[in-house]
């Protein structure tokens, strides 16, 4: 059975554990280092990427994550997840976990209560999906090695080898496109 972690500071941490458990695969919270022992994949959910940046920083996360990253182990980051996974933040630098060759600006859409939920196609899914916009960044740029899985007049969705990142909440829909993308194509 493959074991999927879900950083379990804030945002929608129990969403995701639903969706895992869904599939078939057990859900790990993952707060501290030995909560990433034996992962075949891992979630960084939404939240305030600032936040959830320093927590990893002062949990000791951060170096652990990224070293599994780079021996390649799949990771997800949706919302605030894509921004701490980005290698460029518009006007703010990088993201804690910089592996991710995007450009990524931060609540690119407004603010809560500019929040919207809209029917997007997916290509690689050949089905339009649900996708909810909470506070949402916005990749404005994608660089050679990025494959843009998802777009909204700008890509909403990307996928980098072993790095997925979506700019809105899929944990939060009645469907399960994307948990199924990153579970059961994506962790081996």
């Amino acid at each position: 059975m493959k074991t999927i972690g879900v950083l379990a500071f804030q945002g929608g941490v129990i969403e995701h554990v639903k969706k895992i458990e869904e599939l078939g695969a057990k859900p790990q919270l993952v707060k501290k280092k030995e909560d990433l022992k034996d992962l075949d994949g891992l979630i960084l959910p939404g939240g305030e990427s600032t936040t959830i940046g320093k927590f990893l920083i002062e949990t000791g996360l951060k170096d652990q994550i990224l070293n599994l990253i780079y021996e390649g182990m799949p990771v997800w980051g949706t919302c605030a997840g894509a921004i701490l996974l980005s290698k460029n933040i518009k006007n703010q630098g990088s993201g804690v976990l910089p592996v991710l060759n995007i450009v990524i600006e931060r609540n690119a859409y407004g603010s809560q209560l500019d929040s919207f939920k809209k029917e997007v196609f997916v290509p690689r899914f050949n089905i339009a999906t649900e996708c909810i916009f909470i506070r949402a960044p916005r990749i404005v740029e994608v660089a050679e090695g990025v494959e843009v899985l998802a777009e909204l007049e700008t890509p909403i969705a990307v996928l980098q080898k072993n790095i997925l990142a979506t700019t809105f909440h899929p944990e939060l829909t009645s469907q399960n496109y994307w948990h199924s993308f990153f579970v059961e194509n994506m962790v081996k």
